[in-house]
């Protein structure tokens, strides 16, 4: 699923506006929750992507250890750990492409609007040096809830005198990953060669996912297609449920 994520047109266009012209060869990415459930997998691929340079690695523990990991792979990534608040500026400066998958995960029973209170203010603070340190860069938000985070961060950077509404991005093209997958499976298609268009936020009924504009095109009976809608929507917390909250 990750690969298949790192390879979406969003992700691949933000990679590339972020590495043009001069940062062509010096293409730094960092990532603020690197040891995490979606940071370390996250970090994999970008280590392994050949648009990278320079990967800056932070969270609040083990780091270090899998920026050790994560170095031993044979591309020219150069990877680098950084360790707590105090090295965070450090982590961030230069960054072309920032990526912010820090906070806690999901429990089962939760939703991603209960997790607001805790992940709003990390993603805040992490925003608001960003915003000092790197206010060029661009922004991808994947900590939940993100229909909530992506305007804390563009708040921040308001107030920091910032603010440009291109460099913040909201990453939930594992929604069409989910629907790509759904539709394929039920109409027995090469879900490599299926693309279902997404829209809305990242949460229950706000995912909106276009069935009538797939490629290639399908047809659901009326109740079929409403029962397969809400199964894309209520795929994330499928999965929570089935990793009892593991992130």
């Amino acid at each position: 699923m990750f690969s298949r994520l790192a390879r979406q047109p969003l992700i691949i266009s933000i990679a590339k506006n972020a590495f043009s012209t001069s940062a062509k060869t010096d293409a730094k990415v960092a990532v603020l929750g690197a040891s995490g459930g979606i940071g370390q997998p996250l970090s994999l691929l970008l280590k392994e992507s050949p648009l990278v340079t320079q990967l800056s690695l932070y969270d609040i523990a083990h780091t270090p250890g899998v920026a050790a990991d994560l170095s031993h792979i044979e591309t020219k990534a150069k990877v680098q750990g950084f360790l707590g608040a105090d090295q965070l500026k450090e982590c961030v400066s230069g960054a072309q492409l920032v990526l912010i998958p820090a906070g806690v995960p999901r429990k089962p029973g939760m939703t991603r609007d209960d997790l607001f209170n805790t992940n709003a203010s990390i993603v805040r603070d992490l925003a608001d040096v960003c915003a000092q340190v790197c206010p060029k860069a661009i922004m991808g938000i994947v900590t939940n809830p993100v229909n909530s985070t992506v305007p804390i961060v563009s708040e921040v950077f308001k107030r920091r005198g910032v603010y440009d509404p291109n460099r913040i991005f909201g990453v939930t093209t594992l929604d069409v990953v989910r629907a790509n997958t759904s539709i394929a499976e039920a109409k027995g298609l090469d879900v490599a060669k299926v693309n279902v268009p997404v829209i809305g936020g990242h949460a229950g009924a706000t995912i909106i996912p276009i069935i009538s504009q797939c490629t290639p095109p399908v047809s659901f009976p009326a109740e079929e297609r409403d029962k397969m809608t809400t199964r894309i929507q209520n795929a994330g917390t499928e999965v929570v449920e089935a990793k009892a909250g593991a992130g």
